[in-house]
């Protein structure tokens, strides 16, 4: 599956602030000692963990951005500019074999894997451990959604949510809410030493366009799964965006960072 080049920018700012510090700081002592390391970022978007980690990342790092979509890929180099030595290869990752991770120290991804299955996860966690190369897997969905304000349907929309993240996103059957946990000990069982931490978005009144549109977000996933009735589906979400405008009006949205490092 692909995504809209302006959700990803919408949702940049808040992902960058929800990342876990001590994990990227992890990451980046692993590849402090290697020279000109190549980081491959997979499902790469339009760049956003580049960015985020261009500061903290060693200075002589090289970057390979990997996705399905020639739009993205384009806007990724587009935005990046000379900010990072970097390369870009389109690739559909169900193609594990294609990328070129002989050369590669880290591979880095982002709000990804909680769309990929477990038969994925568990072929990609082999390819590393055949390779030895660290995984940076940032912002995985962990199912987790809450509000200041409530309303009588959030948890019967969060569970139907929740059940929509279960189904194929192109990768077989989503892990959804599950993926941290699963990658976490995929990773641990192949002999990989493997860190977690939460790295929640935190949505107020300054986010009302990002909260908006992650509402709005919800409409098809409902519709599709059922469980809620149309009618209950448009008040909830005309609720919730009228509650984005109140000043006490906040959105958590629980996300789990992980780095798997070989042992």
């Amino acid at each position: 599956m692909s995504f809209d080049a302006d959700w990803l920018s919408l949702r940049e700012p808040a992902d960058r602030a929800a990342r876990h510090q001590g994990l990227m700081e992890t990451c980046a002592r692993h590849l402090a000692p290697v020279a000109d390391p190549l980081i491959i970022d997979i499902g790469c978007g339009t760049g956003s963990t580049l960015r985020s980690l261009s500061n903290v990342m060693p200075g002589d790092a090289r970057w390979l951005l990997v996705d399905n979509d020639p739009r993205l890929l384009d806007r990724a180099a587009e935005l990046s500019g000379d900010k990072a030595r970097a390369d870009y290869q389109q690739l559909d990752l169900n193609a594990l074999d294609r990328l070129p991770l002989e050369s590669a120290a880290m591979v880095t991804a982002s709000a990804l894997f909680d769309l990929c299955s477990e038969a994925f996860t568990s072929a990609f966690s082999d390819v590393l451990s055949r390779h030895r190369i660290g995984l940076y897997a940032a912002l995985n969905y962990n199912g987790r959604i809450g509000w200041s304000v409530s309303h009588p349907l959030d948890e019967s929309v969060v569970e139907s949510f929740n059940r929509h993240q279960q189904t194929d996103k192109g990768f077989g059957v989503a892990l959804g809410p599950a993926a941290a946990e699963r990658l976490e000990a995929l990773l641990e069982s192949r002999g990989f030493k493997v860190e977690t931490g939460d790295s929640p978005w935190r949505l107020s009144g300054e986010s009302a366009a990002l909260q908006k549109a992650f509402v709005e977000g919800f409409r098809q996933p409902l519709q599709e799964i059922g469980g809620l009735s149309s009618g209950e589906i448009e008040d909830w979400i005309a609720f919730r965006i009228a509650a984005t405008a109140l000043q006490d009006s906040h959105c958590t949205v629980g996300h789990t960072d992980i780095i798997a490092l070989p042992a």
